[in-house]
Parts: C-alpha cells; sequence; structure tokens
C-alpha cells in the first residue's frame, strides 16, 4: 500500500510527510510517497492533497502539471481511491473557491468557498491558531475524535457545505467555520492535522485505516 502526498507547488511537505510515515509506520500502512508524477497518483492506495496560499493559485499549480488532475481525478471518481484534501486542498473539494476570482473546484462535495466574515469585529482575519472542534457527526476517520480537541488553522477563506450531511465537524469563530468535511470516500480538514499534534495524528491514522 502507498500513500500518496501530492506536490504540486503549494508549500511545504517535510512536516507533512513525516507525520504521514510516523503514523503509516506505526500502523503498518506501508509506504509514504511525496511525488507529481501522474502515473504515481494513478496507482496509489491513497492520496493526500495538501494546498497553502489562495485559492486561484493552488487550482492553477495543479493543473500546470501535464497529467496529474486527470489523474488525480480518475483515481477518485473511478477507483474510489480514499483521498484527504488539507487546508486549500480541502477547499478545492468544492464547486467554486470565491477568492478573488470565481474559480472552479472539483465539485465532489457541493459548496463554495467564501471570506470568513466574523460576527465579532474584534476577531481577526486570518483565523489563525488553535481552536476547538466540535464534532456534529460520527465518520471513521473521526474515531477517538470528541468535540473539544483542539486543531491548529491558518486560513483567511472557509468552505460553506450545500448539504449539512457532508460537515462532520466544525470550529467557532464568530460563527460556525467548516473544520472536516466528508462524502463517500473523500474527506477534507481545513485545519493542518500535521501540525495538531494528538488530534491530527489521530485523524491521519483513521485515514490511513480507513477503508469506504
Amino acid at each position: 500500500m502507498t500513500t500518496v502526498l501530492v506536490d504540486y507547488e503549494s508549500g511545504n511537505l517535510h512536516s507533512a510527510e513525516k507525520a504521514f510515515q510516523r503514523m503509516a509506520s506505526e500502523g503498518g500502512h506501508g509506504a509514504v510517497q511525496i511525488t507529481a508524477d501522474p502515473d504515481a497518483v494513478a496507482k496509489a492506495s491513497r492520496i493526500v492533497l495538501p494546498g497553502d496560499g489562495a485559492f486561484p493559485a493552488c487550482r492553477r499549480g495543479l493543473q500546470a502539471i501535464d497529467g496529474l488532475e486527470e489523474a488525480l481525478v480518475e483515481a477518485v471518481e473511478t477507483r474510489g481511491v480514499p483521498f484527504l484534501g488539507i487546508c486549500v486542498g480541502m477547499q478545492m473539494l468544492t464547486g467554486w473557491g470565491r477568492e478573488y476570482e470565481d474559480v472552479e473546484g472539483f465539485g465532489w462535495i457541493p459548496g463554495e468557498v467564501v471570506k470568513i466574515d466574523p460576527a465579532d469585529p474584534a476577531l481577526k482575519v486570518p483565523h489563525m491558531g488553535w481552536n476547538d472542534l466540535v464534532i456534529d457527526q460520527p465518520h471513521p476517520v473521526l474515531e477517538g475524535l470528541a468535540t473539544g480537541d483542539h486543531a491548529y488553522f491558518v486560513h483567511s477563506y472557509q468552505m460553506k457545505v450545500a448539504d449539512p450531511v457532508h460537515l462532520l465537524a466544525h470550529v467557532e469563530y464568530g460563527g460556525p467555520i467548516t473544520a472536516i468535511v466528508g462524502r463517500d470516500n473523500v474527506v477534507g480538514t481545513q485545519f493542518h492535522p500535521e501540525k495538531s499534534q494528538h488530534s491530527g495524528l489521530r485523524l491521519i491514522a483513521n485515514f490511513l485505516g480507513w477503508q469506504p
């Protein structure tokens, strides 16, 4: 079994690689590979799509690598490969990103990505730092996690899901902020699990053992 972390120059993958390698080793879940090779993505047992920065830049960065997005879509949609999107990698699961301009996402989880607008003007954007998860519904990747567990966020835009059945967890920051989404063989976290200590490592371990 091989878990692929997709490298499309969206940020530093070093900490994510270390966290996934640690949990894969502890759980006997095979190898972890960072790659931009469409052939490797096509053969992967699990796919992780990280993302730092702006939605449009991440979308175009992915599309700029010949054959990469096509291999990813075929693996997820046709083969049903378990998929985890992180930060902007999660945001790209939705139908549209509204950051600076309207950019189409994968459309796997209906909704849109919009700027965070806290009800309390004293709350700053970006939403940065630790926040308490609120679990909205059970899911295998959330096993062992509970409301009140901490996760680490850095973002100015958030996903608004069209159907609440896809919302697995949120946090409160002048209103609800989507934290974890899921549908079929696809899950996503707005926070960085590789930086979220126990909670993040537990989620990674759950994902590596998940059989949708």
